[in-house]
């Protein structure tokens, strides 16, 4: 059994909510031109995009260089604005054990807030924690905030 860990990031929007939900959701082949520094690339790899159960591929750029994210997603809620991705195949399934994501969005008073939980576990306390991935999720989710304000 592995050391388990969770990291959270809120990030404070300023686009509307229903577009950041519905980008993750529907269109995530649409974020590498939201924020191309961040993400390179989405393919479809089976299903529907916007359906539990559908598989992707995305294309990302760390500090120590180019990542490959092969995910499934496990649970979409509209209503909620809840989705939850799990790697299955990719950089992080080589080091990290039961890595998953869950973007859900928050409103506190009148801020809409992007939230996101990874949770994963460590083989061991020698693998370091996920914080440059919760700061690479947080620049992202800014960039495509940024793009979408822009926009309007």
């Amino acid at each position: 059994m592995g050391l388990k860990s969770v990291l959270c990031a809120k990030i404070e929007m300023k686009a509307n909510k229903d577009v950041f939900h519905d980008v993750f959701t529907n269109k995530p082949h649409h974020v590498s031109t939201m924020s191309p520094l961040h993400v390179q690339g989405c393919e479809l790899l089976e299903g529907v995009f916007g359906t539990v159960g559908s598989k992707i591929c995305w294309t990302y750029t760390l500090a120590e260089g180019k990542r490959r994210f092969e995910g499934v997603i496990e649970t979409i809620d509209e209503e909620k604005k809840v989705i939850t991705f799990k790697e299955f195949e990719g950089d992080l399934v080589n080091k990290y054990d039961n890595w998953k994501a869950t973007l859900h969005i928050e409103t506190k008073g009148k801020i809409d807030l992007v939230c996101w939980t990874m949770e994963y576990e460590r083989p061991n306390e020698n693998v370091p924690e996920l914080i440059n991935l919760l700061d690479f999720i947080a620049g992202m989710s800014k960039a495509i905030d940024d793009h979408h304000v822009k926009m309007n």
